[in-house]
């Protein structure tokens, strides 16, 4: 089983193979996150793909250290499995989970296999390292300093929609095939979301240091609350400057859904909110794939969403991520 998991990072001393994994950072922070994924509550397997499904748990596990602005390293991984599934699925399984950590330079350095009563619950536990001088948190960010995301938004929102109307008309008529002609892209940002790496290289080359930063798992209006509210600030997001395809425009039309609502509170989309001072403005168009949506205020003047017509909305955040 090690031999399916190369080493590439030299902080690694001892990966699978042995009773425990050893690893030896430099002078560098450590930073870790730790998520737990249940079948039937954070993945559906009518739907998702078990190569798909491992690649995303990668994702959503180092997302948690690319919005610190660290860079991961390590992963370890524990899976309860019952015998619904045989070895094909735990490797089907493990082939995306190693696809993501080939893709993200991250080395699996614990596996451990053990039995469930009935439902696939798997749990990573990512590491990462950054130097102190670039960990970035969510509380740190000035009045008029920008705020900036990575990607798009509203696409993953939008493939779940989809997946579920055609999970519905399978239970209905198990003969009928599913209908996602020219949708591929959408399929892919709910299915198999790419983790921003890309983004956290960009921001060194370009010698940018966010001043305020976080992962955006459960959309752009919970992520921008969170970093007002730990740096005790307020801010105004501009509509037109959300970023979103057009095909994920038009097919939320097509379903009843104000895209700006998908956008601000749609989730799963693993993309990165930072903001930057203004004298980083020029820098930052040499980064691809960020667009600036909007500015930080005073406290006092709260989160607003301005709209198109120049109205101002108040912003909420729901579920979880207000807290």
């Amino acid at each position: 089983m090690a031999k399916c998991f190369p080493i590439e990072n030299s902080s690694t001393v001892i990966g699978i193979g042995d009773d425990a994994a050893v690893i030896a950072p430099s002078q560098e922070n450590v930073v870790t996150s730790t998520k737990v994924f249940m079948e039937n509550v954070h993945f559906d397997l009518t739907y998702v793909p078990l190569c798909h499904l491992g690649y995303k748990m990668v994702t959503v596990v180092i997302s948690d250290l690319l919005g610190m602005n660290a860079i991961p390293t390590q992963l370890t991984i524990n899976i309860g499995v019952s015998n619904r599934f045989d070895l094909k699925a735990v490797n089907e399984l493990l082939d995306g989970i190693e696809a993501c950590c080939e893709t993200a330079h991250v080395d699996v350095v614990g596996l451990d296999l053990s039995t469930s009563r009935r439902d696939l619950i798997v749990s990573l536990t990512a590491v990462g390292e950054c130097e102190p001088a670039r960990l970035v948190s969510r509380k740190g960010t000035a009045e008029n300093e920008l705020i900036c995301v990575s990607g798009d938004f509203a696409a993953a929102y939008a493939g779940l929609l989809l997946l579920e109307r055609e999970k519905k008309v399978f239970e209905v008529n198990p003969n009928m095939q599913p209908d996602f002609t020219g949708k591929d892209y959408l399929l892919r940002r709910q299915l198999k979301p790419e983790p921003r790496l890309d983004i956290v290289e960009a921001l060194r080359r370009e010698d940018i240091l966010p001043t305020a930063m976080t992962n955006v798992c459960d959309g752009i209006a919970a992520a921008i609350m969170l970093i007002c509210q730990a740096s005790d600030k307020g801010c105004a997001i501009f509509e037109e400057k959300l970023p979103m395809t057009e095909l994920a425009f038009t097919t939320l039309k097509d379903l009843d859904i104000v895209h700006t609502v998908a956008a601000l509170n749609g989730g799963d989309d693993y993309e990165l909110m930072f903001t930057i001072k203004q004298s980083d403005f020029e820098k930052i168009k040499n980064v691809d794939n960020v667009s600036i949506i909007g500015y930080i205020k005073e406290k006092e003047a709260g989160c607003h969403l301005i709209t198109g017509d120049n109205c101002q909305v108040e912003i909420h955040a729901q579920g979880f991520a207000q807290k």
